[in-house]
Order: C-alpha cells, then structure tokens, then sequence
C-alpha cells in the first residue's frame, strides 16, 4: 500500500505556538484508501459509506468521512470533537500506519532513527507534566487511569497508554529528594517509525501530554 511521503506531513503544532491546521487532502486521500486494507493495519474498524472507529485510548472515535470530522460517544449521541491536533494524527495514522506489528520492546527518543528532529524547539515537552506532577504523583495516577492507563512496574510510578491499536507511548516517573529533583522518560515501542514520522510522533505526545496536565478523560 502507497504512503503519503513523510517529509510532506506538516507539524502538527508549531514551536511559536500557531494553530494546528488539518489539511483538506488528507481527508480526501482516506477516503480513497482501500478501508478494509487502513483497517487491518491500523485496528479500526469499517463503518461503509460513512468512516471509521478508531480506537483511541480507552474509547472509541468515529472518523466521519462525510463530514470531514471526529465524533466521540456522548451520554445520548456522538458528540463532534473540536481538536484539529488529534484530528490530524488520527489522519496521520490512518494514512501511514502499515503491517508492522508491536516489537514489544521501549526504545527513548534518542534511540529513534530520528533522534536529532527531537532537540531545540522539537524537544519532548516533559517539563509541563514534571511541573503539573513532579510533587503530585497520586494527581499524576488519577489522570493515568481516567484516560485508560495500564500500570507498569518501573520507575517509581509508570504507566503505558494505547494511544492506537499499534503506537502506545510509556511514561516513567521517578521521585525526587533532597539531591535530585524528579524525572520523567516518554518512551515507545520500537516499531513506531514504521506508523509515524518525527514530526507526528512530536504531535502525539503534546497531545497524549496535554490531557493528562488537564485531567481530561480524552479527547
């Protein structure tokens, strides 16, 4: 299966702080995709004629190709999601994500082939959540487990979130003392290049970040 050429996906946010733009292409270049071939590898599953639901965290999106939107399930009805950064890794995703499956082995970002996009304005935004959560891991597990966070036994406090049926991202907290403030790792799985570029996997964690300094429950 074709895929979109990596170096002309654009970040999905900017280091000045800019507006995500979603561009209208990449909606209509899914639509043209062979849906049962973006199921199978990306885990969502085929809605004909209308889209797609992704699974996404701990819940399901709805991928509507008609109207070019994200849905999420509401108390009554799916309710439209207005958050053009996850909108664009969704579509990002959707377009790119291959046959590759887990290797079921973390890898840091200075281990990605693409380790030098991660430095200076690129950099993994860590600081924000050692800020939010650096005194405050019990805030740190709420959030964690209201987006669907499985526990892992590392670090002082760990957990793995399945952002996507084939890109989970792990987040390592150790505490601080009277010597060392505290720290936090994002690592991934290290089949994440075959789904993701450089500048999607930036905009992925901002995003998965961004809801747990909130303490949103998702999108």
């Amino acid at each position: 299966m074709q895929k979109r050429r990596r170096n002309q996906t654009p970040s999905p946010q900017s280091p000045s702080g800019e507006a995500v733009k979603v561009p209208t292409e990449y909606w209509q270049e899914l639509r043209q995709r062979d849906m049962e071939a973006v199921c199978r590898n990306t885990g969502a599953i085929n809605h004909p004629h209308t889209g797609l639901l992704l699974p996404f965290l701990k819940e399901y999106l709805f991928i509507d190709m008609q109207k070019r939107s994200l849905f999420r399930q509401g108390h009554a009805q799916w309710e439209r999601i207005d958050n053009p950064l996850l909108e664009l890794v969704c579509l990002v995703y959707l377009l790119n994500a291959c046959s590759e499956t887990l290797a079921r082995d973390m890898i840091s970002v200075q281990e990605l082939k693409s380790a030098h996009f991660f430095s200076g304005p690129h950099e993994l935004k860590i600081r924000p959540l050692l800020i939010r959560y650096g005194e405050d891991f019990e805030g740190f597990k709420k959030a964690a487990e209201r987006v669907g966070g499985d526990v892992l036994k590392l670090a002082d406090i760990a957990y793995e979130f399945l952002v996507f049926p084939k890109v989970p991202l792990y987040y390592l907290f150790w505490k601080g003392d009277e010597e060392f403030q505290p720290t936090l790792s994002i690592l991934f799985d290290r089949s994440i290049e075959y789904h993701l570029a450089a500048d999607a996997i930036w905009g992925l964690v901002n995003l998965i970040s961004g809801i747990l300094i909130s303490g949103d429950s998702g999108a």
